[in-house]
């Protein structure tokens, strides 16, 4: 049986937790326990990734007897109060049994043992230490927009510090446009590290080979503000990984937010808080605070 996708996504992430959550940070912790106890058959809305968790799931419907992906709630809820997260589980029908509720405890030790491909979050500080251990993580930071391909879940990622390591970036960060360019030159047949999505993107196109060309329901992207002659190095990564990618969009510092709306992307993954911010203007959003440009001052 061929290894599953599997994404860990946090309740808050996955369902509208922000009244309880506020009640949690004003009132305290009894506060919240009893709240939630009180709702715990009130229905929850869904969340900035409920959408991207329907998509993924939707994804075994063509193979019922070994099911590609495998979602898993992981919250800093106890099971008690958890119980709630559970009943809009069931009732909205999605197809999630595996759960940790850590009881205020940071979820992220449990990533490596459930050998989860990705984690998204609405905690930041547990996204920070999922990517130090080594794991894909982002936070999600806008809600979903119009979905303009309900039959086909698309994926963008930026290149530097996301796909690939921030090796390049840095030297833009210290040196300047111009070195950058030249360091890109010189280097195009070098392909360049992984960086921390990776693995991730390598997972999504093991998915893919399971279907036949014309009937994929999974397309990736990879939006970068590189530009000629910064792109033949990533055409060559690639290659050297022998990882799929389906569009590739060398912008050359053109805002990312216009060509993630006409990519229609279900989710954008990038280092830099500003982009997601500009890119959640039009699409889903998640920052993935790694590399250079997150670096504490």
């Amino acid at each position: 049986m061929a290894k599953k996708l599997v994404v860990a996504i946090s309740s808050r992430a996955l369902f509208d937790l922000d009244e309880s959550h506020h009640i949690f940070e004003t009132e305290g912790k009894d506060a919240f326990c009893r709240y939630q106890i009180e709702h715990e058959n009130k229905a929850l809305e869904p969340g900035f990734g409920y959408r991207l968790v329907k998509k993924l799931l939707s994804l075994n419907d063509c193979f019922p007897d070994e099911p590609l992906v495998e979602v898993i709630l992981i919250s800093q809820n106890s099971a008690d109060t958890g119980l709630r997260i559970f009943n809009a589980i069931a009732a909205h029908n999605l197809t999630i049994t595996r759960a940790v509720f850590s009881s205020g405890r940071s979820p992220y030790l449990y990533i490596p043992a459930f050998e989860a491909d990705l984690f998204l979050s609405a905690n930041a500080d547990d996204v920070v230490n999922t990517l130090n251990a080594g794991y894909a993580a982002a936070t999600i930071l806008s809600p979903a927009s119009s979905d303009k391909h309900p039959d086909q879940l698309r994926i963008a990622f930026d290149g530097d510090a996301v796909l690939f390591s921030d090796e390049s970036e840095r030297i833009f960060q210290e040196q300047g446009l111009a070195a950058f360019t030249e360091n890109e030159r010189l280097a195009a047949d070098q392909p360049l590290s992984g960086g921390p999505f990776k693995n991730f993107l390598a997972a999504l196109h093991r998915v893919q080979s399971h279907f036949g060309e014309g009937t994929v329901p999974i397309r990736t992207a990879l939006v970068t503000a590189r530009a000629a002659p910064a792109h033949e190095r990533v055409v060559r990564t690639f290659r050297a990984w022998d990882i799929r990618i389906d569009e590739a969009m060398f912008l050359g510092g053109r805002e990312k937010g216009p060509f993630l709306d006409a990519f229609g992307a279900d989710i954008f993954f990038d280092d830099q808080k500003g982009h997601c911010d500009s890119a959640g203007k039009h699409v889903v959003s998640a920052h993935v605070p790694h590399g250079i440009t997150n670096q504490k001052k």
